[in-house]
């Protein structure tokens, strides 16, 4: 059969027909191949990376035409590298031009060149075939350290990229196959811990050779034009695919806010970043004016990454089509320039996964749960970063210089249908995967003390959050040992939806049982450490889905069997009444006629905590009669916890927010 006739393709199950240049076998044979490839590039990386950091999956494959658009990405690869590796392949064609050539390899990492932050290094080849680049590959691994004035390169004092680490524009690493060594050397000595960075790169380098020779031997197999044929067809595919799908959905425009917990320089106030999504007969748009300017820390983004997070949110609804730059000629995104969402030179920006980026995906998955309702989801846990370095003075590891670079699961929204899930990576990056402590205490002198499902933790709704963990540790045979910690949503804590309520906040406990206890808060910096010093941190679950008082009594039960609940928060968030019969039995009994009072109560009362006077509730929170959570769920009042005082503003900004996201779908 000639692969080049004209046929059509047919999606499955559906009306839609796709004409194509191509026969449908090989199609069908060549899409699936180009992501075999990219797989292939992952496998290899996985194999051979130096970092744990990398080998625990914080790093992304793709193939780019000779454009530089992503023909295809792996089955494995986090969002947000995906979304920009056609930016970074841009950037290179852009600065090299005609003066690539074959056996080069380029190496970049600039977040205000498309890239993400720092510690994102992507390496790329070109492709050459009968003298002509005819692909790049790319392969983008997070590497542990970049420099800058903090191990891990994550700072929360640097209000410029001067401080965050080696800012890499695209530059040659391999001229015409000779690695370039001095080149090599010049980037890594700025760099903790050397060696491994050279073993990263020398890592993802490889993996872009067996990317290239998988494409050639595919290019020997069908030809070159089926190939070329074949990048521009699978795109126009997912294109297509695309389109007809949002086709069927009602034209409108839809908006929210989502909030970064502060800025330090300003005080007590929310940081809004307002999404606006337009369908528009088979296109989408989004427009991000009135997001706030940049702040004075590391939560911003730049452009390119918070371009990915609007095309990783609307992904997120489309789970059957491929992901490529079909994808993106659908979606057009507006980000105010000097904002948070869209941080200009030399704004730091190395939080911006835990700042602007997840912000922006949750609120699409907010704007897109009331277009496509059967897939809704409330928003999920924060993305965080522990980070300690220093020296390790463990016998036999002669002082060397350590990184114990953490980040940990936590709860996702609940569903239209069903609970959110339990412990899961962050929706930054699912293909992620949750360390082991066993490996991270072979690495470095720091005992993983607790690493446990966290009771009470998920957002209460007739269809609650998943549950987030609470994981602790303390350091040993240590000397020169700093630790820092890039998170949020201690004050903007994950929301509900549709009437469901929030989870908790985030934060780190430094020597939570001693009586020097200090809650070091969600972003800080070279905090200083010492031996037996112990820390311990949650992961908020994900925010309810739902009205709580609609929630099946014997969901609720389970959920107490099972420990995600405690008996008194299912009394107070749920109105029901569990009484423990014998615990070591699970033997639990649900008093329905109390339940059917407290119900009643509740719903005769919420609408009214929200605007109970905030002095009164705070007096009555220092008496004891109201816990934390209650001031979190029942009267929406942020407070410091470093100070336990209340923040009014931020008070006023997050109930504003809950009366339109829980308030007004109460009954």
């Amino acid at each position: 059969m000639n692969p080049l006739i004209n046929s059509s393709l047919e999606e499955v199950g559906s009306n839609m027909v796709h004409q194509s240049k191509l026969d449908p076998v090989t199609f069908e044979v060549l899409k699936n191949g180009f992501i075999n490839l990219v797989d292939q590039m992952a496998e290899q990386i996985l194999r051979t990376c130096y970092s744990f950091v990398i080998f625990n999956r914080d790093f992304s494959c793709a193939m780019c035409d000779a454009e530089g658009n992503t023909i295809m990405q792996g089955t494995q690869d986090i969002s947000v590298h995906v979304g920009t590796l056609h930016l970074t392949a841009k950037a290179v064609i852009e600065d090299f031009d005609d003066d690539i050539h074959p056996g080069d390899v380029f190496l970049v990492n600039d977040p205000y060149r498309g890239g993400t932050h720092f510690n994102d290094v992507r390496v790329i080849r070109p492709v050459f075939y009968n003298g002509k680049i005819i692909a790049y590959m790319q392969a983008n691994g997070h590497w542990a350290d970049m420099g800058g004035s903090t191990p891990g390169s994550f700072d929360v004092n640097s209000k410029d990229h001067y401080g965050e680490g080696v800012r890499i524009p695209p530059v040659r690493i391999w001229s015409k196959g000779v690695y370039l060594k001095d080149v090599a050397n010049l980037l890594v000595s700025n760099m903790r811990i050397p060696e491994e960075r050279l073993g990263d790169l020398r890592s993802q380098a490889v993996a872009t050779q067996v990317g290239e020779n998988q494409l050639l031997q595919l290019v020997e197999k069908y030809g070159i034009n089926t190939i070329l044929t074949a990048f521009d067809e699978v795109q126009d595919y997912v294109e297509y695919m695309t389109r007809e799908k949002v086709k069927k959905l009602p034209n409108g425009t839809w908006e929210t806010t989502d909030f970064i917990d502060m800025d330090p320089e300003l005080g007590d106030g929310l940081i809004p970043i307002k999404v606006k999504m337009t369908v528009k007969d088979d296109e989408i748009f989004y427009d991000l004016s009135g997001s706030h300017p940049y702040i004075s820390i590391f939560l911003n983004s730049g452009f390119g990454a918070a371009l990915s997070a609007t095309y990783a949110g609307t992904k997120t609804f489309f789970p059957d089509i491929p992901l490529n730059s079909g994808f993106y000629r659908v979606v057009s995104t507006y980000l105010p320039e000097n904002s948070v969402v869209n941080a200009p030179w030399p704004i730091a920006v190395t939080g911006f996964c835990s700042g602007a980026y997840e912000k922006i995906m949750n609120a699409c998955f907010e704007l897109w749960s009331n277009i496509m309702p059967e897939r809704a989801i409330a928003c999920s846990f924060n993305l965080e970063y522990l980070l300690v370095g220093g020296n390790d003075k463990r016998e036999g590891y002669n002082n060397q210089y350590f990184m114990w670079y953490d980040w940990m699961p936590g709860g996702h929204g609940g569903r239209i249908d069903r609970d959110g899930a339990n412990a899961l990576t962050a929706v930054f990056g699912l293909g992620m995967m949750i360390q082991p402590s066993e490996g991270q205490e072979r690495l470095s002198p720091v005992l993983t003390t607790k690493l446990e499902i966290l009771t009470d933790s998920a957002g209460p709704g007739q269809y609650r959050g998943g549950c987030g963990v609470e994981k602790g540790g303390v350091l040993q045979n240590i000397e020169n040992t700093v630790m820092s910690y890039c998170c949020d949503r201690s004050r903007s804590v994950t929301w509900g939806i549709f009437g469901g309520l929030p989870s908790i906040p985030h934060g780190v406990w430094l020597n939570p049982d001693k009586e020097d206890k200090q809650f070091l808060g969600t972003v800080f910096s070279n905090v200083k450490l010492k031996n037996g010093d112990m820390f311990t941190r949650p992961s908020a679950g994900g925010g309810g889905l739902g009205d709580p008082l609609k929630r099946d009594v014997y969901d609720v039960l389970e959920d107490v069997i099972d420990e995600y609940v405690s008996i008194e928060r299912a009394e107070k968030d749920y109105g029901v009444v569990i009484k423990e019969i014998d615990r070591d039995l699970d033997q639990f009994e649900i008093d329905f006629k109390a339940t059917e009072e407290t119900r009643k109560y509740i719903r005769n009362h919420r609408k009214h905590w929200l605007e109970e006077d905030i002095d009164a509730v705070y007096d009555m929170y220092l008496n004891g009669e109201v816990d934390h959570l209650d001031l979190i769920r029942r009267y929406g009042i942020v407070i410091d916890l470093s100070t336990n005082t209340v923040l009014r503003k931020s008070t006023a900004q997050n109930r504003e927010m809950m009366r339109k996201r829980t308030l007004a779908h109460w009954d």
